[in-house]
């Protein structure tokens, strides 16, 4: 029988699936860039509406400014905000420049296929499918109030 742990294939193929706190961070910078869109921000600010360590934010922002996904000034009058309209911010784009691990890996030339390997293929499917369907929505659709989400997701004639 097959024990989880010890760095198996199946480990990595289920820790595959759960976003960092670095993700959640670049998230909520954001969102709250994205709701601030007018003016600049600073980290302070941002730290003190999610009460996250500046430290946190400051290599968060650093990532995002890397990506082109905010645009950082120092000094007085500086700050950050996004670089792109909010319609052009795929979560899709977000999340796989934050997770890396998330990347899809070709698995079609296994030897013989094993129940390892089966559900190794089966969870990059699910994986494959969960990051086309962030692919489907962008930091506007976070943003806009009156998007639901079970409508773009086209579930609302299914039963609750």
């Amino acid at each position: 029988m097959h024990k989880f742990g010890g760095g198996s294939n199946l480990d990595m193929e289920f820790a595959k699936m759960r976003l960092t706190r670095f993700t959640d961070y670049s998230l909520r910078v954001l969102i709250y860039l994205g709701q601030n869109n007018d003016s600049r921000v600073t980290i302070h600010q941002i730290s003190e509406a999610y009460d996250i360590s500046k430290n946190h934010l400051m290599k968060v922002v650093s990532n995002l400014t890397r990506s082109q996904f905010v645009i950082a000034r120092r000094g007085p009058g500086g700050g950050i905000q996004l670089n792109r309209s909010p319609e052009d911010i795929s979560l899709n784009d977000v999340i796989s420049n934050t997770e890396k691990h998330l990347q899809l890996h070709d698995l079609s030339n296994a030897n013989e296929p094993t129940a390892d390997s089966r559900l190794s293929s089966y969870l990059q499917h699910a994986l494959q499918a969960y990051l086309e369907a962030l692919g489907h929505f962008t930091l506007a659709d976070v943003l806009d109030p009156q998007e639901d989400a079970t409508e773009l997701l086209g579930l609302s004639d299914k039963a609750a």
